[in-house]
């Protein structure tokens, strides 16, 4: 008899949980509300016992002074009075007895309100004095307990410069400051891990996409060069050929544009004007083909960067000048300068007419004017992303303008 298999087992719980775990008493936690409370509440009952003591002393002082004596007897046999405050006792034989009763009674009335009037002054005083002790002292600890903040806007503008491997790493109590800090380093860990594993695959990709195109080139060449080919044989082999040739340039912007789009990390210094001009030699041809004449002045203009990736945002900007331009008497303008710490690349052109609204559409991959995907032998339809890439990896920009009776002005801006 065929025994019944056993139901399959509900998988085990984990042994850990993931989630951090709850303090016995939670109240407890050294917080940063709790901690901001304590220390401002205690600074409080400190200036508060100090300004009270000082207070308890001034009045003690100015209770003493207006319970002096108005006046002492300095002959007991004749009744000799004297007082240094008040002059209607050195007068008292020489003035009626109720002149000399009203004169007392102001002279003790102007010591009471001396006395207030030093008892207020002083106070005053010690007001001030520890007013500015505990801005200082407020300042001091308010730094103490924000220095962590400044570690962590640190960390992160070093991580900005594309060092993903800076941690903070704070130590302390476990307040919402160190809370936080440990969190933004779990997130750097995990873009550092995707960004290796994204680097691995463009490697990867560049290896596995170029192979078989250049042996589709190879094969296609090779035909090609036949002489004994039928003409159909030959016209299909130039048509796979050009096909093949935009593979491998869609495939070449690809890559590069996935490349771009990290901080550039090893900078060296690049002269912009050089840049400018190898781009313009490498058009020269095209644009003597399509009657385009290129100018401009050349002006040295050094940023710190990765020439390759800058001369193709000069190569990428150039090209579609010189492509995307009118059939006849065409320009295109090529200049570089240095203008307020900025170094300024400005690529102009003739052509036609664009909508300012379709500026923002030119920098998207695959985008032209007034098409959704590229459809023309003139490129992939990735030149301006790149260059918008690359530009933003140096920590510049680059913009677009509609000139006046058509074409474009592409101003590209890196920090020196």
């Amino acid at each position: 008899m065929a025994t019944t298999p056993a139901p399959p087992q509900a998988p085990p719980k984990p042994t850990w949980d993931p989630r951090r775990p709850e303090p016995p008493f939670p109240w407890l936690r050294p917080t940063i509300r709790i901690r901001l409370t304590l220390l401002y509440g205690g600074m409080f009952l400190i200036a508060g016992i100090l300004l009270l003591s000082i207070i308890y002393l001034l009045a003690a002082q100015a209770l003493n002074t207006g319970n002096e004596p108005l006046f002492k007897i300095v002959d007991g046999e004749s009744i000799k009075v004297t007082s240094d405050s008040c002059s209607a006792v050195n007068n008292a034989s020489n003035i009626p007895l109720g002149q000399f009763n009203a004169a007392i009674s102001e002279c003790i009335d102007h010591q009471r309100q001396a006395a207030l009037d030093n008892l207020l002054s002083r106070s005053l005083l010690a007001l001030l004095g520890l007013a500015i002790i505990a801005f200082a002292f407020g300042y001091a600890m308010a730094g103490r307990v924000l220095s962590p903040l400044g570690r962590i806007t640190r960390t992160a503008r070093a991580v900005a410069g594309s060092d993903l491997s800076r941690r903070i790493e704070l130590d302390g109590p476990d307040d919402e400051l160190k809370e936080l800090a440990d969190t933004f380093d779990e997130m750097l860990e995990r873009l550092q891990r995707a960004f290796t594993a994204q680097q691995r695959f463009v490697g990867n990709a560049s290896h596995e996409l170029r192979t078989p195109l250049a042996i589709n080139r190879t094969l296609l060449e090779v035909h090609l060069s036949d002489p004994g080919a039928p003409m159909e044989l030959q016209q299909l082999g130039k048509t796979l050929l050009a096909t093949n040739e935009r593979s491998e340039q869609l495939v070449e912007g690809l890559l590069l544009l996935a490349r771009s789009d990290n901080q550039i990390v090893e900078r060296k210094p690049v002269d912009l004007a050089e840049v400018a001009e190898q781009a313009v030699d490498q058009v020269h041809a095209e644009a003597a083909a399509k009657g385009v004449v290129i100018r401009g002045e050349q002006k040295p203009a050094v940023v710190q960067g990765n020439g390759v990736l800058l001369e193709r945002i000069a190569l990428n900007l150039v090209q579609n000048a010189v492509r995307y331009n009118v059939p006849e008497d065409g320009w295109v303008e090529v200049t570089t300068e240095v203008q307020h710490g900025h170094a300024v690349l400005v690529v102009s052109n003739t052509g036609p007419v664009v909508p300012a609204y379709e500026i923002d559409n030119l920098f998207e991959p695959f985008r032209r004017l007034r098409t959704e995907r590229t459809g023309s032998d003139k490129g992939v339809g990735l030149g301006l992303s790149i260059a918008r890439s690359v530009a933003r990896a140096h920590g510049g920009h680059i913009s677009a303008q509609p000139r006046e009776g058509g074409g474009l002005v592409m101003r590209v801006t890196l920090p020196i």
